[in-house]
């Protein structure tokens, strides 16, 4: 079996602690018409690059039905700027409106088989799988990006269409893991497309 979810497959449910003092699983979108799982973190610069837009794009869909929740599973050891309390602080810097929740077991992260920060995962209303990877080809670089998988995939499966891009490789930083060097990707961890 591949290391990160594919297409068609259910949502991992999950109950993680939050910056605004609650858990959040599965249960609390159940009304979203779509859910945007995204796996990030505080310290890698792909998604420093990338905030303002993660912000903008909630802006953009949260009233058409889409929900999103971003999941910090980077290890706190070597990177001490990723704890729940530094997550806090960087959730009232960047104004985030979305949950941004800790997965400090990484459970979570090998459940989904997140690859990368950032790394994005579209589930339908039935929270099945129906887009993965990227949010656009420079997460890095504000303004500098010349595509936008993440919302021509939202806007296909608003419309009812299926995704003109379903997989992507995600752009960033690998997850940081416990106990492993900090470019360390399980074995069967590879490329997506």
């Amino acid at each position: 079996m591949a290391f990160t979810l594919q297409i068609g497959q259910a949502a991992p449910d999950f109950n993680l602690p939050g910056v605004d003092g609650k858990n959040h699983s599965l249960a609390d979108f159940k009304q979203a018409k779509l859910l945007v799982v995204v796996f990030s973190c505080n310290h890698c610069p792909f998604v420093i690059g990338s905030e303002d837009r993660m912000n903008k794009f909630f802006a953009d869909y949260s009233s058409k039905g889409v929900a999103m929740v971003a999941i910090n599973s980077t290890e706190t050891e070597g990177h001490p700027t990723d704890s729940l309390d530094h997550m806090k602080q960087r959730a009232r810097e960047k104004g985030f409106k979305f949950p941004y929740v800790r997965d400090e077991s990484q459970k979570i992260a090998l459940a989904y088989g997140a690859l990368r920060t950032p790394h994005f995962y579209v589930f339908d209303q039935d929270r099945k799988l129906r887009y993965t990877g990227r949010m656009d080809d420079n997460p890095r670089n504000p303004g500098q990006e010349t595509t936008h998988e993440l919302r021509d995939a939202v806007d296909a499966l608003l419309a009812g269409r299926t995704p003109p891009v379903e997989m992507t490789n995600p752009i960033g930083c690998n997850v940081k893991w416990w106990g492993k060097e900090r470019h360390w990707m399980p074995p069967e961890a590879c490329d997506l497309v």
